[in-house]
């Protein structure tokens, strides 16, 4: 039989991230959910989306009737909700999370009404699984000022974020990538995560594309996994790298995204360079998709951990041409089936 769990999840926010006037345009929200409904493999579609609370796709503004639409919208395609994106960074009216008491105002503020939306959404039912996402919206460069100092800030924010969570029935979890400061290697994450101190409200959200990067040390060169001038057709030091990094990082992970990635860095508009996102089937790719997804979805004893409920595909920055090509969609839906038929699970 096939694994009814995790559920399959695309994101929305590639239809965003990296768009805009000094790139693409954006792609509206009711083509990335037409995209996301239409795709099919043997019989099996994706099960839901996971959103970024932001215009033009959703308002993070949006009111009791707005969520209601937007719930009403997302049903009518035999999609489910489940992880969102709050607008924590500066251009999106968020704020610094190690910045000045009215930035971290204004991060704080983007969390509790991205929670209040994600809670409407769990109590209208559309919303059965996910997290709210967050990271410290700040530069590694800019952290680096005063790293050990830098670091308090952020978990002191991350805390106040707990509270406000908790206050929602929410959990929130920071995306690892190399571009967010104090965030930018697996070691100063897990250190994050241990000064936070909230393992039942912060944790992890781990994207495959970005902890690639991670074990390469590309923005931390002093916590690199491997080697310089790694050969990339011997996978024993990858396997390795991947097992101390997700020993370190499982415990603290309760979101997922599958993908793929090339050992490049990639930047789209006002976005910086971070872990490029990969087609599943490009040649370029270095991680074996569905095996690799077991470092993160099962311990160090081969136990499935079933942490996320949900796993999701993250497409970020992927071009339009590329995100409006129906095939694309399926190639992906297919990997995912792969990864839940290796690691899935039934109740």
């Amino acid at each position: 039989m096939s694994n009814a769990f995790p559920k399959l999840h695309n994101a929305m926010w590639p239809g965003l991230v990296g768009k805009g006037p000094d790139s693409e345009p954006p792609i509206d929200l009711d083509t990335m959910l037409d995209m996301t409904a239409k795709a099919e493999v043997n019989g099996t579609r994706f099960d839901g989306v996971d959103l970024f609370l932001f215009e033009p796709h959703t308002s993070i503004d949006s009111d009791d009737s707005a969520v209601q639409a937007l719930a009403d919208k997302i049903a009518s395609k035999g999609l489910a909700i489940g992880s969102v994106v709050a607008p924590v960074w500066p251009p999106t009216g968020g704020g610094s999370a190690m910045g000045s008491d009215d930035e971290r105002q204004s991060f704080l503020s983007s969390v509790r009404k991205a929670c209040e939306i994600a809670s409407r959404l769990r109590q209208i039912g559309i919303r059965p699984t996910g997290i709210v996402r967050i990271d410290s919206a700040c530069s590694p460069h800019d952290w680096a000022q005063d790293p050990a100092g830098n670091q308090k800030k952020i978990a002191q924010t991350f805390r106040e974020a707990a509270a406000i969570a908790k206050g929602y029935g929410e959990r929130l979890a920071a995306e690892g990538e190399i571009c967010w400061g104090g965030m930018h290697s697996w070691k100063y994450m897990h250190e994050l995560l241990e000064l936070t101190g909230e393992p039942e409200t912060v944790g992890f959200q781990a994207d495959m594309a970005h902890t690639l990067l991670y074990t390469m040390g590309y923005n931390a060169p002093e916590h690199r996994l491997l080697p310089e001038n790694y050969d990339w057709s011997d996978r024993k030091p990858l396997e390795d790298a991947l097992t101390q990094m997700t020993n370190a990082l499982r415990p603290w992970t309760f979101d997922f995204h599958v993908a793929q990635n090339d050992a490049t860095v990639k930047g789209a508009g006002s976005h910086d360079k971070t872990g490029r996102h990969c087609l599943p089937t490009d040649p370029n790719g270095k991680l074996h998709v569905a095996h690799d997804a077991g470092y993160w979805l099962r311990d160090g004893g081969g136990n499935l951990t079933k942490a996320a409920r949900h796993i999701c595909w993250d497409g970020c920055m992927f071009t339009n041409e590329t995100l409006m090509k129906q095939e694309t969609w399926n190639s992906i839906l297919a990997t995912m089936i792969t990864v839940r038929e290796a690691h899935g699970w039934n109740e």
